[in-house]
């Protein structure tokens, strides 16, 4: 699999403080134009935070929404399984031509040939400690919001919030006990993030499952997801759209269209 530049402008990633100079992929490009969101958190997750972690990305990926994290141990490696790796996208901190961590080897090539793998750097480009910084940027930048599942007050997962709070981004959490995940439970007492108390209905929020579950999920359906105006769907996917209300895949409803 050769890897490629990517050219044109990414509307994200304009919040960034600066644009990258350069942005390299391998796999599915086209993932970037669907609804992301970002999941961030401990390499050292507890049992709870393990589960949390993989039903948020599932649960999100079965409404058509794209799960971003930085390949890393731990809540990094679960978002992505959570997700499906042609539903998510891996941002890491070395070249392309590395895999790394060695231990999400395996997963890191899985996400290559289905889903998608983006990095800052160019070949030959071992990760070092402001890479990760960086990358870390550019995970919260591709995330409509951001969720931190577990974090430590001296977590690296706090400067991703730092991140979001400039960007202007909404930030989630798990709600924990009282001594654990001191991080995120200080963003809550600070007001800066609002807790996840049920995941079905936080999910839904970026769209719902379709109640078909048989119809295509292409370029359409995840356009869907969002409930574009009926003017945008038309604009885009002309009668495709009125096809779809006949084939009961979508409703039309004061002017949006939604998936049935």
């Amino acid at each position: 699999m050769q890897i490629q530049k990517i050219t044109t402008t990414i509307k994200e990633l304009e919040a960034m403080k600066n644009y990258p100079k350069e942005l390299f992929y391998l796999g599915n490009r086209a993932l970037l134009n669907r609804p992301k969101v970002s999941i961030v958190g401990t390499r050292r997750p507890s049992a709870y935070t393990k589960k949390m972690t993989h039903l948020i990305a599932q649960h999100l990926s079965q409404r058509g929404v794209v799960t971003v994290s930085g390949a890393a141990m731990g809540v990094d490696a679960l978002a992505h399984i959570g997700a499906g790796v042609s539903n998510t996208i891996a941002v890491v901190a070395n070249s392309l031509d590395i895999r790394y961590p060695a231990v999400n080897r395996d997963l890191i090539a899985s996400i290559e040939k289905d889903g998608l793998v983006l990095s800052q750097f160019p070949t030959p480009f071992k990760a070092r400690a402001w890479s990760f910084v960086v990358r870390n940027e550019l995970v919260v930048a591709l995330g409509d919001i951001l969720v931190v599942t577990q974090a430590d007050l001296n977590s690296g997962s706090l400067r991703s919030v730092e991140y979001a709070l400039a960007m202007g981004k909404e930030i989630h959490v798990l709600p924990h006990h009282i001594d654990e995940s001191l991080g995120t439970n200080q963003l809550l007492e600070a007001g800066l993030a609002k807790p996840i108390y049920d995941i079905e209905k936080f999910a839904n929020r970026f769209g719902n499952v379709p109640s078909n579950q048989t119809i295509d999920r292409d370029e359409f359906f995840y356009f869907c997801q969002n409930s574009p105006t009926l003017d945008e769907a038309i604009e885009r996917f002309s009668a495709r759209v009125y096809e779809a209300e006949l084939e009961g895949i979508i409703r039309i409803e004061n002017g949006l269209v939604h998936l049935a």
